[in-house]
């Protein structure tokens, strides 16, 4: 009986150290399991940056501008990635990077313009409209402060669910002295180049990226952070990029998933030559200006082909989703984004319809394309389902995730958007309604509503107000819904001190 107990007990310490080492390794496949599904995001957001600013198209023809600028590593992404053709933003900075901070349409967030200066607007005063008093000072690390917007961030969610989250670049979130200026407040962990401006003084390292060399005294505009670079023969898209691959580095060495928002001021004004690409643009026959921007548009193609070749050389490259996007169409100096109408701050296509390209390996179909709608606000649900972080509440996000798309999983677009700038900066007020093919544009000033088939007339040169009354009453109707429910912030008549009609009420 002896001699059978203690066989038994020999055979039972090494099946006991077998099943121990077995439960360990499970532990650790689990483990990395559960690692490989929080993969990295890389969100790289080009600023001012109009839907043919590139040598990829986005249209359905190749146009002048496509042919005129160089961006290699954008196409390389367009070939490996996803790319969308009705991808959409707000016309003007601020509200689009509020609103993929919280997945919150701007005529919910009241972010409706730029912001720089603490409780002052940039609109100028008009005798024929008033625009309302708009969340001015941006977004708040708190709910309370004055003219302002609180929300939990989508870095603020992914810091939460264990990611590094890295700023880099143009923050814009808030007005100056206030919270929302400085992004560490805001949900990311590292903060490089972000503070309350939207443009740099300058883009020149030799004139420390400060605007006093031509304005002295001006430090509003100066890039904060990156001091070790002035003086230098440095343009600030190449400095951001070295910085922004130092914070790669150290997320990877600290064994983190990283969230990294590649905000890049180029090609915002001022328009200053990127000398490693201008001379070239020159030999082609370009203008000055032409050739100078056109050198900030390659010179922010080299910062993503740099920052992709870094996620190679640290082995994270196939676990990284890369999303490239703009905040808003081209500005009205610059070459018109043809065939599009309009420019930044206007309600038609040229300044709302962006770039949009998305590489997520293993899971996106290389070198596709879609048509189905997608707007700015999207970007919230959408990186928070594919780090598998549980989505907030309804009942203030607007935004729709576009992950099912990247898939490939899509029907019908049945996708509505809504656009709101009640301001009299630049252009005066106007509401957007955007369904299937059709546009409704509602012109605040003149309470004018104009109709637009874009699937048929993408330059919005054929106003079908008088030819599709159905249409149009359909679409006011949806928009004024949504102006009412959205709580939108209407602008006043002068004369009345009321508030403009809805545009419902417009048509009988």
């Amino acid at each position: 009986m002896a001699e059978v107990i203690s066989e038994t007990m020999q055979l039972t310490k090494p099946t006991l150290l077998t099943l121990l080492l077995f439960c360990w390794a499970l532990s650790s496949f689990s483990q990395t399991k559960s690692e490989a599904k929080q993969p990295n995001i890389v969100f790289f957001f080009v600023d001012d940056m109009g839907w043919q600013d590139t040598s990829v198209p986005f249209h359905t023809e190749v146009t002048q501008l496509n042919k005129d600028y160089h961006t290699p590593n954008m196409e390389r992404l367009a070939s490996e990635g996803k790319k969308f053709t009705q991808a959409y933003a707000y016309a003007v900075c601020s509200p689009s990077r509020v609103s993929w901070m919280t997945g919150m349409n701007g005529a919910r967030h009241r972010v409706t313009n730029w912001t720089l200066r603490k409780n002052q607007s940039p609109d100028p005063e008009s005798e024929s409209i008033t625009p309302p008093i708009w969340n001015m000072n941006g977004m708040s690390q708190t709910p309370g402060e004055e003219r302002a917007v609180y929300h939990v961030t989508l870095p603020q969610k992914l810091k939460e669910a264990g990611y590094e989250t890295i700023h880099v670049g143009k923050a814009h979130f808030g007005a100056q002295g206030t919270s929302g200026e400085n992004p560490l407040n805001l949900g990311f962990d590292v903060n490089i180049g972000g503070h309350a401006a939207g443009g740099p003084g300058s883009y020149l390292g030799k004139y420390n990226f400060s605007a006093d060399w031509r304005d002295k005294g001006n430090h509003t505009w100066d890039v904060p952070g990156l001091e070790k670079y002035h003086g230098q023969d440095v343009f600030l898209t190449e400095a951001l990029t070295i910085e922004a691959n130092k914070a790669i580095e150290n997320a990877v060495n600290k064994g983190k998933p990283f969230y990294l928002y590649m905000s890049h001021y180029a090609i915002h004004a001022p328009w200053e030559k990127d000398m490693r690409f201008y001379q070239k643009y020159i030999d082609q026959g370009m203008g000055e200006f032409k050739a100078t921007f056109a050198s900030m548009i390659e010179g922010m193609d080299k910062s993503l082909g740099d920052i992709w070749a870094q996620l190679e050389k640290l082995g994270v490259e196939e676990n990284t989703i890369l999303v490239f996007m703009s905040d808003n169409g081209s500005p009205k100096q610059t070459p018109r984004n043809l065939p599009l109408r309009g420019h930044k701050l206007t309600p038609y296509e040229g300044g709302i319809r962006v770039p949009l390209i998305v590489k997520w390996p293993g899971v996106v179909e290389e070198g596709s394309q879609t048509a189905d709608k997608v707007m700015i606000e999207d970007i919230y649900p959408t990186f928070l389902e594919m780090a598998g972080v549980s989505k907030p509440e309804k009942d203030s996000e607007d935004g729709e995730s576009f992950v099912d798309i990247l898939k490939g999983k899509t029907g019908p677009d049945k996708r509505t958007i809504y656009w709101h700038f009640p301001h009299t900066y630049d252009q005066y007020p106007y509401s957007i309604v955007r369904n299937g093919d059709w546009k409704l544009i509602y012109l605040h000033e003149d309470q004018r509503l104009e109709l637009y088939n874009i699937a048929e007339d993408i330059s919005e040169t054929q106003d079908l107000i008088l030819e599709q009354p159905k249409i149009a009453k359909k679409l006011a109707k949806d928009l004024t819904s949504f102006l009412k429910e959205s709580q939108a912030q209407m602008p006043t008549l002068p004369a009345t001190g009321l508030a403009i009609p809805y545009p419902d009420e417009l048509i009988d």
